[in-house]
């Protein structure tokens, strides 16, 4: 694992303050060949997170440059890139400004898994739209779904309202329709990315309210995140789901069609949306 801070190797003050400091947000995703599917995803949830949490960003040509240095030479890789300020602490937490950018590289992670049980339980991130560092309730709603014998956790938010996983964001098949809950969530570029593909897997999708006792009616469920594209969720709660090889093919396939975009700065570089589009 490499870790860098504005391109440097991180000094045991970087870190330390990364440890007793939990303010901050993130986003990370696999790396192949220096290009990232959803790249222009992951740098606007990066400007959003950094106006929202520090009042500035840093502008996309930095980011990108940053990513580029912490990827060079690199066939396939993990990069989680992270922003935080060490001007903020608990005891001054007033900073306004372009906070630093922290990269980490690591070695590709496995997906999830092949199939998952899940658990429904209430509980509802603190600015959940954020994919911010705050993650103590996710890794402790985790537990708590292992220890009753299921591999994960499913949130519903203070209405009943079916929102997201622990890790990832879930959909539900309705013969060749995809329904993804509506409620407050991070919205997910693995998510946004199958969304972009489905007219051409010959699939539709609506974003509609889904309340754990609707979820019976459905044909199946799914999970997607950065690292698991698509993975049948094949029970929440009592309530069981046959598995589809053929509708999880046609989702992989609108995932697979986006195609990669790269992270280095090009005069010719159409690929990649300019943040605020």
């Amino acid at each position: 694992m490499d870790i860098l801070i504005e391109g440097r190797p991180a000094t045991p003050y970087d870190l330390a303050h990364q440890a007793l400091v939990n303010y901050g947000a993130y986003t990370s995703f696999r790396v192949e060949q220096g290009a990232v599917r959803g790249l222009d995803l992951h740098l606007a949830r990066l400007e959003q997170a950094a106006v929202e949490l520090f009042g500035e960003s840093p502008d996309e040509a930095e980011l990108r440059r940053l990513m580029a240095q912490a990827v060079e030479g690199r066939d396939a890789c993990w990069l989680r890139a992270s922003l935080f300020s060490p001007e903020i602490g608990h005891r001054a937490p007033s900073f306004v400004g372009r906070p630093k950018v922290m990269t980490v590289v690591s070695p590709p992670p496995p997906p999830l898994a092949v199939s998952v049980r899940v658990k429904a339980m209430a509980y509802e991130r603190e600015a959940p739209h954020l994919k911010h560092v705050a993650t103590m309730g996710l890794t402790r709603a985790r537990r708590a779904a292992r220890a009753a014998g299921f591999d994960d956790a499913l949130f519903t938010d203070a209405n009943g309202r079916v929102s997201e996983g622990a890790l990832w964001n879930i959909g539900f098949f309705k013969g060749d329709r995809i329904v993804w809950p509506q409620a407050p969530m991070l919205a997910g570029v693995t998510q946004a990315l199958i969304q972009r593909g489905l007219a051409e897997a010959g699939l539709a999708s609506e974003t509609r309210t889904v309340a754990l006792s609707d979820i019976a009616a459905f044909d199946g469920a799914f999970l997607c995140n950065s690292a698991t594209p698509v993975c049948p969720i094949t029970a929440i709660d009592d309530a069981a789901f046959s598995v589809d090889p053929a509708m999880l093919d046609r989702l992989e396939r609108a995932w697979f069609a986006q195609p990669p975009q790269v992270i280095a700065a090009r005069d010719d570089d159409e690929g990649v949306s300019r943040l605020g589009r």
